[in-house]
């Protein structure tokens, strides 16, 4: 069995795993699900998204949540965005983790952000200098690292291209995203491994999604391979508006399962289903973790079922 020593657990509940949802939470009730899962031990959290709150309306009270958090608390949260602007305002708000996001397909990004790949690029090393003038770190995130939504597979060279080149350097992490949830593990092993092996030295995240059913395979495929922090959301919430063909997220509750971080306890699960199954009903969404499924089965002489 793979172990989750080495890497991080991030939750990205209420950045991705809203983003479909189409419904704005309370800020009260996002900062009672950062402190909830924080206290349960979950490493990291993604919060929110700098995105323009009319293309992106859950993302709409992120600086409100900002304001809510304590700066220790924000040392463990990460935000979203895709310009400097972005990082100005974010870290005004006392942000110190910036998720830098463009897509390595230019049809994604255009449609995702506005701008072709290159113009994201150029505007990198104005990103990461605001970010060190914040004295906070930058993670340079490719999303549509295996397949765009509208150009089909993608050369893993072009993720190479971007990871290598010198506009991109400053960043502390690199994210290499299945946004579609179309990649397998052998893709997912063999981009890791080149990003590790082919690219300047950082940790390596990885986003995948379950549309396919191989969001915890890849996961612990990216995790053999070399990826150091992993994302999840719970319940497998997630999505992106701007990528036909995506659902959710790989659930958070299904990779702390299948890799048993020292932290991650039955007492544990038990806390994270009952603020998870609290979430879906608030949204109306449909439980997509089967963690979840189990821990509520019938199997008692089992640990794990509640």
């Amino acid at each position: 069995m793979t172990v989750l020593t080495e890497s991080v657990l991030r939750d990205v509940t209420l950045r991705d795993g809203l983003q479909l949802s189409g419904k704005v939470l309370p800020v009260q009730r996002k900062v009672d699900i950062v402190r909830r899962l924080l206290a349960l031990g979950v490493p990291a959290l993604e919060i929110g998204s700098m995105a323009r709150p009319d293309l992106v309306p859950p993302m709409a009270n992120t600086m409100e949540l900002i304001a809510e958090l304590s700066s220790e608390e924000l040392q463990r949260c990460w935000v979203w965005v895709a310009t400097p602007r972005h990082i100005e305002k974010a870290a005004a708000a006392g942000v110190r983790n910036f998720q830098y996001c463009f897509s390595v397909s230019d049809a994604h990004n255009q449609a995702n952000i506005g701008r072709s790949t290159e113009a994201s690029v150029a505007a990198m090393p104005e990103a990461v200098r605001l970010a060190r003038e914040a004295d906070g770190e930058i993670q340079l995130c490719l999303a549509t690292s295996f397949t765009c939504p509208f150009d089909g597979p993608v050369d893993p060279r072009r993720v190479l291209d971007i990871a290598n080149d010198p506009r991109t350097a400053g960043a502390s992490d690199i994210v290499i995203a299945d946004t579609l949830g179309q990649a397998d593990p052998a893709q997912v092993a063999g981009l890791i491994s080149a990003v590790r092996d082919r690219t300047p030295h950082r940790r390596i995240v990885f986003h995948g999604h379950d549309t396919w059913g191989m969001g915890v395979a890849n996961t612990l495929a990216a995790i053999e391979a070399g990826a150091t922090m992993i994302d999840g959301s719970l319940g497998g919430l997630g999505g992106c508006p701007f990528a036909p063909g995506a659902s959710g997220n790989t659930s958070t509750e299904d990779i702390l399962f299948a890799t048993r971080a020292a932290w991650f306890t039955p007492a544990v699960l038990a806390a994270m289903v009952e603020l998870s199954e609290e979430l879906l009903i608030d949204l109306g969404e449909p439980n997509r973790s089967r963690t979840v499924e189990g821990a509520r089965s019938k199997a008692n002489a089992f640990e794990w079922v509640i």
